[in-house]
């Protein structure tokens, strides 16, 4: 609301020493006795605030986009009112959570690990081929249940090799009966136990899942999939195509310099006379 404020040259309609104040006193006071009198009265200057600002923005004069901008600030906000009266109701589970006013489509997001426990962002899902190459990039706010995406993730990787491929190799997570017959075609689906194959085919399986493990981490660590640079959903699809180019572009000379491309590659790609 401050930032719309100063856009439109529109002096603040409450006290912002006092609200800022309040705030830091919430955020140093330890004491939870004291700490829920803090909120209420935070919660209140906001809800009065917001009333305002909605009367405020529907009288807004300028261009389409700022006014746009504005609006959709507006419906957040109010949403984000909606939630925290949800929250005091004693709700512990309030869909489509918002957490960020920066990040409206970040959500939490459980780990399954010790710290941190929770995160807060969008979720990205990667499929590779046996040589390392990224085939597709997947975007998704909060966190989707793998057995649901698995059919999805399926055929898109499908629809950019031009075909099934030979194994599909997953972990326990996209592990369900029917998963365990996507791809059609596919003789060795291989979704996190040795016995999904055949005896003869199980090292080569448990060998591409482990190097998946390194694809991501490399992914993650050193080729800027860790932390989208762009806001919103939107933002992170664009971000995880041009990391998704970066990374292939970079496989593709670590290979070109080990001589590992066949020179039928290297032909269609016209680097090869």
């Amino acid at each position: 609301m401050a930032q719309v404020a100063k856009h439109y040259h529109i002096p603040f309609w409450w006290d912002d020493r006092e609200l800022k104040q309040l705030w830091r006193e919430y955020n140093l006071n330890r004491k939870k006795s004291e700490i829920i009198p803090l909120f209420f009265e935070i919660l209140l200057i906001f809800s009065s605030g917001l009333r305002t600002f909605e009367k405020i923005v529907q009288t807004l004069e300028g261009s389409d986009k700022d006014k746009e901008k504005a609006l959709q600030l507006l419906e957040l906000l109010i949403l984000f009112q909606r939630q925290n009266e949800q929250k005091l109701a004693g709700e512990r589970h309030i869909p489509n959570r918002i957490v960020s006013f920066d990040e409206p489509d970040a959500r939490p997001i459980k780990k399954g690990k010790k710290h941190p426990d929770c995160e807060f962002g969008s979720t990205l899902q990667l499929s590779f081929n046996r040589q390392g190459f990224m085939v597709t990039t997947e975007n998704f706010i909060g966190k989707p249940n793998d057995k649901t995406l698995w059919p999805e993730t399926v055929r898109l990787f499908e629809q950019k090799m031009k075909g099934a491929p030979e194994y599909a190799i997953g972990d326990q997570g996209y592990r369900s009966r029917v998963n365990q017959k996507i791809p059609q075609g596919t003789p060795n689906i291989f979704l996190g136990k040795s016995s999904d194959v055949n005896e003869e085919e199980q090292d080569y399986c448990r060998k591409a899942r482990s190097a998946t493990e390194g694809f991501i981490a490399v992914a993650k660590k050193l080729r800027g999939f860790g932390l989208s640079l762009y806001r919103g959903i939107d933002g992170d699809r664009i971000w995880s195509l041009l990391c998704q180019i970066a990374y292939n572009l970079k496989k593709f000379l670590q290979l070109y310099n080990d001589e590992k491309i066949s020179e039928e590659s290297l032909m269609k790609l016209g680097l090869l006379g």
